[in-house]
């Protein structure tokens, strides 16, 4: 469940400095930023002044509110990483399109976000890597009452949200159907809950979200159905969310940046061997919902940090990204970097041996 919140409409990259130094043209998006607040113990003073965010001590992350976040999420409230000296910072990013700017301006080291969003920086220019894996599968349609085949589909109204995870599998759904996605009407809503009761209130015919609210849609929702899981699709294990870093940060401070991936890995593993005791601890302070919604999305969306056998699918859901007119060229096997990665699996054997879900 890597919930979507926030604006309906995807920022204009294009439009952005990527260096990372003060320029004027970013006046107006500081003047936005200073009023976010942090999640931290130990904040550097001069976080959104500017500059290589890694300046100040401590590793900087966009906070976000799905699933997909459970490692990081753990890793931050057991803070892990501290004991190498290093510790996870959130930075409040209050919409989806303030959580891809702040990490493509610097403004933050790190990000868990939609593969999509981050082809979207790296086609934008900005010096990004995808470096581990964040949240699989999870990702569903559903259609009201009777509109239970692709072709029913046709001119009916689709809620989702722009340059999305969640807008491509209903573009990638029509195509292996042979329906142009331009026979749709696609309307781009602020954030899953508000998409959910438009569902139910009969508003979107269908809707592309993520669980659990998928499955309580076909429970609440007399007759509705799942169109699909994404399964049939994409295949098992599919990825919806990847970590994305600065590609400053693999350079200047790889063994930080190491450390975070690795409280993500043995966050995974507590995930796996204590669910109810690690929902417990993140419900409520993370997540806004309830221990039964929770342990239904946990379910349907395990958070997996190797996501190296997902490469090829990250890459070649570009074709989908690129016919749908979002970016102007697909990005090349250089958008991921599995180094970092796999220097902590090979350092830790023991605990990648356990973990559940893994490439390996």
């Amino acid at each position: 469940m890597c919930d979507r919140i926030g604006c309906t409409h995807f920022p204009r990259l294009s439009d952005m400095d990527f260096s990372g130094t003060p320029v004027p043209s970013r006046r107006r998006f500081l003047k936005g930023a200073a009023a976010a607040s942090t999640i931290t113990m130990a904040m550097g003073p001069g976080m959104l002044l500017g500059g290589p965010a890694h300046a100040a001590a401590g590793i900087k992350s966009t906070h976000g509110s799905g699933f997909c976040n459970l490692n990081i999420f753990l890793a931050h409230s057991r803070q892990y990483a501290k004991a190498t000296g290093v510790e996870l910072e959130f930075v409040n990013t209050p919409t989806s399109a303030e959580m891809v700017t702040f990490l493509g301006m610097g403004q933050v080291d790190i990000g868990l976000m939609p593969y999509t969003s981050f082809m979207a920086l790296y086609d934008a220019g900005a010096p990004v890597k995808i470096v581990a894996g964040g949240g699989v599968e999870g990702c569903a349609i559903v259609a009201q009452p009777g509109l239970d085949k692709p072709e029913k589909l046709k001119g009916k109204t689709l809620g989702t949200f722009q340059l999305d995870t969640l807008e491509v599998m209903p573009y990638d759904y029509l195509k292996k159907a042979g329906i142009p996605f331009k026979d749709v009407k696609v309307r781009y809503m602020g954030n899953t809950p508000e998409a959910v009761e438009a569902f139910k209130a009969g508003a979107l015919d269908w809707i592309c979200t993520i669980e659990p609210y998928a499955s309580a849609l076909v429970n609440d929702v007399k007759g509705a159905v799942m169109l699909t899981d994404g399964v049939d699709l994409y295949g098992k294990g599919y990825t919806d969310c990847v970590l994305a870093a600065r590609a400053s940060l693999t350079k200047d401070n790889p063994d930080g940046l190491k450390a975070i991936i690795k409280a993500m890995m043995q966050a995974q593993y507590d995930a796996e061997q204590k669910p109810d005791e690690v929902l417990t601890e993140l419900v409520g302070k993370y997540y806004k919902t309830s221990m039964e919604n929770a342990r239904i999305a946990k379910g349907k969306q395990p958070a997996v940090v190797d996501a190296r056998s997902q490469t090829d699918f990250i890459l070649q859901r570009t074709d989908s990204v690129v016919e749908m007119g979002y970016i102007k060229k697909k990005p090349g096997r250089d958008a991921i970097d599995w180094t970092l990665l796999e220097a902590v699996i090979k350092e830790n054997p023991d605990l990648y041996g356990k973990l559940k879900y893994k490439s390996a």
